[in-house]
């Protein structure tokens, strides 16, 4: 672990991502769902959230060219270019999308691909550099070399100033790190998805790479806000589709937030805090640098959420919550063959 500073009054703490990567916020803020998957979104009450994540100190946001097909990067243009020396910007590459096809999904790695990604990507956030350029997903038919060679050549050409992955293995991320360092590795990490811990937390505390969990708070799920995503969220809602939201399944998981309840009372914090809280502990459990960024679009929720960062659970919180990840019911997606838990 890194080793990140402690919040002051109000404000989060920080980390280093990587042995030489940015400083950040030792939490920050996953812009998906401003623009996509999780229902319509009131775009000035977006634009304040991002305003009321960066004054109570987080400063990585993070996005992706497939959010709303370039779109996210397109909202994010505005509030990058008002505040670019004080946050560290991530975007991603590698999900290929095809607007008149909404459930078409590939993968491009290729060095052709990340070439013109940047491009187009750097155009939509208005910047002539990311900070924290991922691989969102490995096609293993590409030569990984070849893919974070290609990366590398972004650095050189000053487009890109840090690596990172998003859904590879523990050996994938130390063949990686061989070609250019990697300063952080992205996946999805909460008490009900704990994936990351068969081999890439050990590697990245090998290897001096932070780990950045999106999804902490379980897609919602563990903020016991909804029950059956099915019934309980609109009809655009990704999460309607999600193995793990709807039917038995959901009545199954909604019975394994008992501990997180318990917990929550005791500390007087709400469920989402504890599962964050849990999160945020994983640093000290794993000897690896932890940022999570959950997503909202509520300024509201981001003085929730970072707050969770203050919390320490008790070791018997923690023993009572940690068999919930494995016995949740249903996959992390109805396919999960493009996961690193499906190349483990």
């Amino acid at each position: 672990m890194n080793g990140g500073e402690k919040a002051g009054a109000g404000r989060l703490g920080t980390e280093r991502l990587g042995t030489d990567g940015p400083v950040v916020g030792i939490q920050g803020l996953g812009c998906m769902g401003m623009s996509e998957f999780y229902g319509d979104t009131d775009e000035a009450a977006a634009r304040a959230t991002l305003e009321a994540a960066l004054e109570r100190g987080v400063t990585l946001f993070d996005t992706a060219d497939i959010y709303g097909n370039g779109a996210n990067e397109e909202f994010l243009a505005p509030f990058v270019h008002a505040h670019r020396d004080e946050i560290t910007l991530a975007t991603k590459f590698g999900i290929v999308r095809k607007p008149e096809d909404p459930s078409y999904r590939a993968v491009g790695n290729d060095p052709a691909y990340i070439a013109k990604s940047i491009d187009a990507s750097l155009k939509r956030l208005g910047t002539d550099v990311i900070d924290l350029y991922y691989m969102h997903r490995r096609d293993p038919g590409v030569p990984l070399a070849e893919s974070v060679g290609a990366m590398a050549d972004l650095v050189a050409a000053g487009k890109v100033r840090h690596l990172g992955l998003s859904e590879v293995t523990g050996a994938e991320l130390r063949e990686a790190h061989a070609v250019h360092p990697i300063a952080a590795v992205q996946s999805e990490w909460s008490l009900f998805s704990r994936d990351v811990e068969l081999s890439v937390a050990g590697a990245a505390a090998d290897l001096g790479v932070a780990v950045v969990p999106y999804s902490p708070l379980g897609r919602g799920f563990l903020t016991g806000l909804f029950q059956d995503a099915g019934s309980d969220l609109s009809e655009g809602d990704f999460r309607r589709h999600q193995p793990r939201f709807t039917g038995a399944n959901a009545q199954h998981n909604a019975d394994l937030l008992a501990p997180v309840r318990e917990a929550a009372a005791a500390h007087g914090a709400t469920l989402g805090q504890i599962a964050l809280a849990w999160v945020h502990q994983r640093a000290d459990v794993h000897g690896v640098a932890v940022v999570p960024i959950p997503g909202t679009r509520k300024a509201t929720r981001v003085l929730e959420n970072t707050a969770a960062a203050g919390i320490t659970l008790t070791d018997a919180e923690l023993a009572s919550l940690e068999p919930i990840a494995a016995n949740v019911a249903g996959d992390r997606y109805p396919d999960m063959s493009g996961t690193s838990a499906a190349r483990e």
